[in-house]
């Protein structure tokens, strides 16, 4: 029977300059400092037979393009095959530029991707792979599911769709009992710092893992942090305020969470076998609504926004209604280039979008590019137990994939999105059949 072999590394991806900190609309927000380093953080796996990497960035996108090339780099270097590596983003919006988003053309102040730093952020995640390549040893893993409750919730309602449950692996060199890493899934939008904040961060998430490696791991251990179906998911709803403090505290409830789920009781095994497999779906492009309409829904938020600033006193009310009118924004300027023809680029850099599963023993790890909303991944674990949806993974998609009630709302996330909520139920369907092939 053959045993699991597991490596993991980082490599600092922070820029040694000052950047644009992408990810929150019409602020001019250069980067001062460093708070945390960005980091590219890399976990390897192998059955003897099947080869499989994890790779996380700490920027805000990666997009399809870049994740090619570093496929590229990493198989040339370690023979691995390109459809058996994941490449993610966790999200932050306190990093730079990775990808020339459509919309980012209506605002004056984002400035195009510094293609020195993507390279630097691409040869860096292909030294992270080989490192974690050349880090491994006979190894075990355990599962366990924490409960992230209190992190945040739905952006738009609290009562709304959310999911708390916060897959995470743990690996040990078999050898000495050692910790060798970390790979966890969390549902929630690291946005817990805001617009004043210009140091270079990967929000809560660093905290996470700063708190695993203090209480678990030991330091220097590698944490894989995935972004999971976040795209309506915001700690909006239960933050105290947007500092660092405030993220140390979100940060430790997840690690929290999973920490305490590694009890006596859980088991570790090496008999572990990995697999992989790769599926590419053409999605159905969004009819955009007309000039007249999109102006006049522009206007309707617009107004309702000015209204709640003015008048109300829940901040959080304030912030919805304030990024419901980006959304229309972006909406209407993406209906001028619809109108024009002027899509067709955006629309080639993004398809065909992929479906990438990497299995490990039981456990299904999907991975989608874009922003998910979380009913997708809901209803993705209603098909499959011991299943997991990373999103920000393998592109970028130029945004959101959203549901039909989202679309039919005119919520911000559907003002951005480029293709119909379709869309998402066909990655769910093909994703589905895929799973019943493997």
């Amino acid at each position: 029977m053959t045993e699991l072999k597991a490596g993991a590394a980082t490599v600092n991806i922070t820029p040694q300059e000052s950047h644009f900190l992408f990810g929150y609309p019409f602020v001019d927000r250069m980067s001062t400092g460093t708070h945390d380093d960005l980091l590219s953080s890399a976990l390897y796996l192998t059955d003897g037979k099947n080869q499989v990497l994890f790779i996380s960035n700490d920027v805000i996108y990666v997009s399809k393009a870049s994740t090619a090339r570093i496929r590229e780099g990493i198989s040339k270097e370690t023979g691995i095959q390109a459809s058996n590596i994941l490449v993610a983003a966790t999200h932050t919006h306190s990093a730079p530029v990775t990808v020339d988003v459509v919309i980012s053309a209506n605002d004056p102040i984002v400035p195009k991707v510094d293609r020195n730093y993507l390279k630097f952020m691409e040869e860096s995640t292909v030294k992270a792979a080989c490192q974690a390549v050349e880090n491994a040893t006979l190894a075990e893993i355990a599962v366990v599911v924490g409960d992230a409750t209190g992190v945040g919730t739905n952006r738009h309602n609290p009562e709304w769709a959310k999911d708390t449950d916060v897959p995470a692996v743990f690996v040990k060199n078999k050898y000495n009992d050692e910790f060798i890493s970390c790979m966890l899934i969390c549902n929630m939008h690291p946005t817990i710092l805001h617009e004043n904040s210009t140091l270079y961060s990967s929000d809560f998430p660093h905290f996470v893992r700063k708190t695993l490696q203090e209480v678990v791991l030991g330091n220097d251990r590698p944490v894989i942090y995935f972004t999971g179906t976040a795209g309506n998911q915001s700690p909006r709803h239960v933050t105290k305020s947007n500092t660092f403090e405030e993220a140390k505290r979100i940060g430790q409830i997840v690690a929290d969470s999973i920490s305490s789920k590694l009890t006596e009781t859980v088991t570790f095994s090496s008999h572990i076998p990995v697999s992989a497999a790769q599926k590419f779906v053409d999605l159905p492009k969004r009819a955009f609504p007309s000039i007249e309409w999109a102006v006049e829904h522009r206007d309707k938020t617009k107004k309702r926004f000015e209204e709640l600033k003015k008048n109300s006193e829940i901040p959080q009310e304030v912030r919805t209604a304030e990024v419901n009118w980006f959304g229309s924004e972006e909406l209407l300027y993406l209906s001028k280039l619809a109108q024009d023809n002027k899509l067709g680029k955006a629309y080639q850099s993004s398809l065909p979008a992929e479906i990438q599963i990497i299995k490990v023993g039981e456990w299904k790890f999907v991975a989608w590019p874009g922003e998910v909303f979380v009913e997708y991944g809901i209803e993705l674990k209603n098909h499959a137990k011991e299943i997991a949806l990373i999103t920000y993974a393998n592109g970028e998609l130029q945004g959101y994939l959203v549901t039909q009630e989202a679309q039919d709302g005119g919520y911000y996330e559907a003002g951005n999105s480029f293709f119909d909520y379709k869309a998402g139920k066909l990655m769910l369907a093909e994703t589905i059949k895929e799973l019943k092939s493997m």
